[in-house]
């Protein structure tokens, strides 16, 4: 086989390989079709107890690490920063609309090692479990300054504090 033969096998091998990859994105988002779309942030909501910058890694489905959410902006990596305020969490994202996650959807949070295509040191990343429009999903983020204890220890008061009617 000549050298123009042999690229051009390596060349149709890997379109084909984006090809499927793209199929199975497209497919894996019409299955998630219907996951409701999260909540806009609400006016009148509150100062934030703590506002830092992260590393949006991935939400996915709970207790399914590998399973991507790839609805709504949530299917792709992008730097941010996460708000915690008394009536829940707020996530924004670089090139997105923020997210709002009321306190009452809020399962739980705590630290995580890994998830679907990011490992870290033990407890690197920072695991919000919450509620999508009744589906229960994870999202997974990095802090990107020193305040990481800072943001576990708002995020596990936020089910403890009183909350102002929105």
């Amino acid at each position: 086989m000549d050298r123009a033969t042999s690229t051009l096998v390596i060349v149709s091998v890997i379109l084909v390989l984006l090809a499927l990859m793209i199929v199975g994105w497209r497919r894996r988002a019409r299955r998630q079709g219907g996951l409701g779309a999260p909540l806009p942030v609400p006016s009148g909501l509150g100062e934030p107890s703590i506002l830092v910058p992260v590393l949006y890694v991935a939400t996915t489905l709970a207790g399914a690490p590998l399973d991507r959410v790839a609805v709504h902006g949530l299917g792709f990596r992008a730097r941010g920063e996460i708000g915690v305020h008394a009536e829940g969490i707020v996530l924004v994202l670089a090139g997105r609309e923020p997210v709002f996650i009321p306190v009452d959807d809020v399962r739980g949070s705590g630290r995580a090692t890994w998830t679907i295509d990011r490992v870290v040191e033990e407890g690197g990343l920072v695991l919000i479990a919450w509620r999508l429009d009744g589906a229960d999903v994870d999202s997974y983020v990095r802090v990107t300054d020193d305040r990481t204890p800072d943001l576990i220890a708002a995020l596990a008061a936020l089910r403890t504090t009183e909350r102002p009617a929105l």
